[in-house]
């Protein structure tokens, strides 16, 4: 990567890392606060808790320009498609399922999608 971080770079770093902060913060409440969050689906939302940390990691990996962060946020993208898949598949075999749920696997998946494909153009360049 080049020795400045371009602007875009910048927010993408900033995205990953507190969209993977307010990721951890609400998912261990859903796990661990007695709330009840109507059907949820639990690999999906075990899924996102752990992919949480992996979001920090990223975010502060994109930030020191780490030649490993490119790769790791494809790998998100990648699973969280994977998940997202997954989770259509539940929702088309009948389970039992919540419309928030629907809204942010698309937003997790197209927001990884979006930061794999900058920070892997910005690698390149």
């Amino acid at each position: 990567m080049p020795a400045t971080r371009s602007r875009f770079l910048t927010i993408a770093a900033a995205v990953a890392a507190i969209f993977g902060l307010l990721t951890v913060v609400l998912g261990g409440r859903a796990l661990f606060g007695g709330v009840d969050m109507g059907a949820v689906v639990p690999f999906v939302l075990w899924f996102n808790f752990v992919a949480g940390f992996a979001y920090v990691l990223a975010g502060i990996g994109l930030w020191r320009r780490a030649r490993w962060a490119p790769m790791l946020s494809l790998g998100i993208a990648v699973a969280t498609a994977a998940v997202f898949a997954a989770f259509l598949w539940h929702v088309l075999s009948g389970g039992a399922w919540e419309a928030r749920t629907m809204g942010a696997m698309i937003l997790r998946t197209g927001i990884w999608a979006a930061i794999a494909a900058l920070v892997l153009r910005c690698k390149k360049a």
